[in-house]
């Protein structure tokens, strides 16, 4: 945990008191699969994370508040809406105006079952099947670098390919996009620039670092905390803000994924809460539920602090310069050099680590993230949770 002055290690240490104090507190499950989202009766969220939603996604407080019940609520209906779709199933996402969870069905045979789940039905022409074989031969494809990446998108109901605007006339480009319209259904939009990862050379005060490189601290898991893989390989020592030594590397991948573990030692300690860095109180983590498409979601970061935005895409291939990165998550939330690593959150969810992205918190940009539970499950680690 970044310890930038006892003030602030003191208001982690009382935020972990309250919710022992209110019976919140407890280890999360053995098995690393999402927590469920907090109970009706618990505050949504701070104040401070609404009033980042505030400012990041220009809403009222009411609006703030009322939109991550809805989310809360999509959330849980995002799973018998799934399995009682079967095999028209064609994705999910979830709608702000409508406050409601939107369930793509590729025909109507199942639309009744959908709708008693609480979900909101959109016709589609393919199904989720039909779009992942699709991205699945893209993925086996090599991308030019004028290809930033691709996903899923099931409310065009086709494969969204991103190429960088300044090469969208490049042969290289051409000739995949050609390629990429004969694997099955694609869609092309355009990005102002290509995406890169957000580590960083040596800046006092940050939260960890791995010889000249900085990143951020993802998510306390028993025994470390989760991180991006490209800040660091298997075997590297970490140290913190202040230099004093932390742990090791004890899992990393990148490029294919973009996760990796850190255990805590020498003193360090790990507690469920997302840093708020002076800008926005500390935040609680109360479990790992995952955010529909169209979610809205935070990140802090040691660079740029918290900054918030929605869920655009999941499942996206991210095609950095050092290789394609799989299964990302894409957001409208900035990023800046430095926040590598760092926490996603919806709500008092855990949601994944910063990987990369393009931008910057001055002048906006998109960021992505890897999901955590696909890093707790790869390494056998627990959240944990307050």
């Amino acid at each position: 945990m970044r310890r930038t002055t006892v003030l602030r290690a003191g208001l982690s240490a009382a935020l972990l008191l309250a919710s022992a104090v209110a019976g919140l507190s407890g280890q999360a499950s053995a098995a690393p699969v999402p927590s469920g989202s907090a109970s009706a009766a618990e505050a949504p969220a701070s104040a401070a994370l609404i009033a980042a939603m505030q400012r990041d996604l220009h809403l009222t407080k009411s609006q703030a508040t009322a939109r991550l019940a809805a989310e809360s609520a999509a959330r849980e209906v995002e799973g018998a809406a799934r399995k009682a779709a079967g095999a028209s199933y064609g994705g999910a996402w979830f709608d702000a105006e409508r406050g409601a969870l939107v369930v793509a069905l590729a025909d109507a045979s199942h639309r009744a079952a959908v709708e008693a789940t609480g979900a909101e039905i959109a016709r589609v022409a393919h199904t989720e099947r039909q779009l992942n074989a699709t991205k699945a031969k893209l993925d086996a494809m090599r991308a030019p670098s004028g290809v930033s990446g691709w996903h899923v998108d099931p409310r065009s109901s086709s494969v969204a390919i991103t190429v960088v605007a300044s090469s969208k006339d490049d042969n290289d480009v051409s000739e995949f996009l050609a390629r990429a319209r004969k694997a099955g259904p694609v869609t092309v939009t355009e990005a102002p620039q290509a995406p890169r990862t957000f580590a960083a050379g040596t800046v006092g005060g940050d939260p960890y670092y791995t010889g000249n490189v900085r990143c951020s601290i993802g998510f306390s898991v028993y025994g470390g905390f989760v991180t991006a893989g490209h800040c660091g390989q298997p075997g590297m020592g970490v140290s913190g803000w202040d230099r004093s030594y932390i742990g090791n590397f004890q899992g990393s991948s990148f490029p294919d994924n973009d996760y990796a573990w850190v255990n805590v030692s020498s003193g360090w300690w790990t507690v469920p809460v997302v840093l708020g860095w002076g800008t926005v109180s500390d935040q609680l983590v109360r479990g790992s539920a995952e955010a529909p498409i169209g979610a809205s979601i935070c990140r802090s970061g040691s660079t740029s602090h918290w900054h918030c935005g929605t869920v655009l895409a999941k499942n996206e291939t991210v095609n950095y310069s050092q290789g394609a990165v799989h299964q990302m998550t894409k957001t409208s939330v900035c990023a800046e050099p430095g926040d590598s690593g760092g926490s996603f959150i919806s709500g008092d969810q855990a949601q994944g680590v910063t990987s990369g992205g393009w931008g910057n918190c001055s002048s906006g940009g998109e960021t992505w993230y890897q999901p955590v539970n696909e890093i707790l499950s790869r390494y056998g680690l627990t959240l944990h949770t307050a």
